[in-house]
């Protein structure tokens, strides 16, 4: 299987390819792949414009019509799924059974989206809450916000982005979309299928642009919501920018698993090796800080250790391989130096911290500093590290010592530790008996804190892309 020698944008629901200035590498040999077009700020202002003319026919498309532009694309996706995973594989340099799995995982937010399209609904209220409003009756309905404009990460290009497009597309709200520049592939070929149905034109467009170039997706007026997915650090600048449209931002995080003296061993080592290493560990709900009771701490930690330097790393599209390359030689570089870092300030290394390129090794630590830059930050890359806690309070503390709030996993039978840490946990959610890095689709998914702002999941994000509109009814 081989990608095109270039791609194009997608310009008010429709092919361009006006340059191929923007080159895709092959995250693994780094080599340049393909090329795609690149939009300069006249073409995402013309965009915008179109986006505007769409949003009164996009408005007014019946239920039943949008559900078939989503089953169009979750019929489509499902017939190019080898293409799109082989193309994920390429771009983002994701293990090929990873890549696999998040192509499965579009179709279902697809589908989700479809079978959500068809259920908007309200709902009437009682107002004769006292003798002024006897007679009177309220209902109230969701009409969709208007233009849209999404920002999506390089981790996840397809399911990301499909979080933003298939909940816009539900509700009938036209967008613009922005594609990580490194990983603008996925999005670029939902442009292409999104093409072939009979949306109103300009309900949608894709624009590969540079980050310098790309201001009017965060600052224009005549957009209405920003919703953005990536560093905190871009994150909250877009929102000090965004003048006065609603954002939804989706961050970072330094995600925290507690394993408890009652755990299933075997399968909580499975599952923390799992959301430690999985994709490289690019993922802002991945296994960084491993909490484990000090009466089950050196067993855990010696299955935890045999089981990691069993990871394959190398060529993603090999079958074998769990532990591919990080997005690019400097984000590699800077985890090594962030690991190097904690071992200069007495951590000890237990497996792994080898460094070839973009690719580092599966990397398990233990007596990390807590100042250290791999406890406070988002190591976004295959590097955890093991601390030892004797009460499940300190072991909650812990896990709330940290500026992210994004998820936790919690390994425990104990029932009133499990509400213990739904109630204590300054988080979006728990996940019990799994890690932090699980997620369906479908549950509402967010942070807290430093870890973003509003919920994604694709029924809680059609509510922050409508608004509420209320009917008032004297009836004398």
């Amino acid at each position: 299987m081989n990608l095109k020698d270039a791609y194009p944008l997608y310009l008010a629901n429709e092919a361009q390819q006006p340059n191929t200035a923007l080159d895709v590498t092959d995250k693994f040999s780094g080599e340049v792949a393909t090329r795609v077009a690149l939009a300069d700020a006249q073409t995402i202002d013309m965009a915008i414009a179109w986006a505007v003319r769409a949003a009164e026919p996009m408005a007014k498309m019946a239920s039943y019509e949008r559900q078939a532009v989503l089953y169009h694309c979750v019929n489509r996706f499902t017939e190019r799924r080898e293409e799109l995973a082989y193309m994920l594989c390429v771009e983002a340099g994701k293990p090929i059974n990873d890549s696999r799995g998040e192509v499965g995982r579009l179709i279902d937010t697809f589908r989700i989206a479809a079978e959500e399209a068809v259920r908007m609904t309200g709902e009437v209220q009682a107002l004769d809450i006292s003798p002024r409003a006897k007679g009177y009756q309220g209902i109230w309905k969701r009409v969709p916000i208007g233009p849209c404009s999404f920002i999506s990460p390089f981790n996840f290009p397809l399911n990301l982005a499909a979080h933003k497009i298939a909940p816009a597309l539900a509700v009938g709200c036209p967008f613009v979309m922005k594609p990580a520049s490194r990983t603008p592939l996925g999005a670029i070929l939902m442009g292409e299928i999104l093409a072939e149905t009979d949306l109103p034109k300009g309900a949608f467009s894709i624009l590969p642009a540079s980050r310098d170039g790309s201001d009017l997706f965060t600052t224009d007026d005549r957009l209405k919501l920003l919703s953005f997915t990536g560093s905190p650090e871009v994150g909250w600048d877009l929102k000090a920018r965004a003048g006065k449209k609603k954002v939804v931002l989706e961050l970072g995080g330094n995600a925290a698993v507690i394993v408890d003296a009652d755990a299933n061993l075997e399968d909580a080592v499975e599952r923390v090796v799992f959301g430690a290493f999985y994709q490289s560990g690019q993922s802002c709900i991945g296994v960084q800080r491993i909490l484990v009771h000090a009466a089950i701490y050196d067993a855990f930690k010696a299955k935890l250790v045999a089981r990691t330097r069993t990871l394959q790393t190398g060529d993603p599209h090999d079958e074998a391989t769990f532990v591919g390359p990080m997005i690019d030689v400097k984000e590699a570089q800077r985890l090594d130096g962030w690991i190097q870092d904690a071992m200069a300030k007495g951590a000890s290394l237990l497996c792994g911290g080898g460094r070839t390129g973009a690719m580092l090794e599966a990397t398990l630590l233990e007596n990390v500093d807590p100042d250290t830059e791999l406890n406070r930050e988002e190591a976004f890359g295959p590097a955890a590290f093991l601390i030892k806690f004797s009460s499940w309070r300190e072991a909650l503390d812990i896990v709330n010592d940290s500026k992210f709030g994004l998820q936790a996993g919690i390994f425990t039978r104990d029932f009133f530790k499990i509400l213990d840490a739904w109630d204590d946990l300054d988080v979006g959610g728990v996940v019990v008996n799994d890690v932090p890095s699980y997620r369906v689709d479908n549950m509402p998914y967010g942070g807290v804190k430093d870890s973003g702002l509003g919920r994604e999941g694709v029924r809680f994000a059609m509510e922050d892309m409508t608004e509420i509109r209320n009917l008032v009814i004297r009836r004398n």
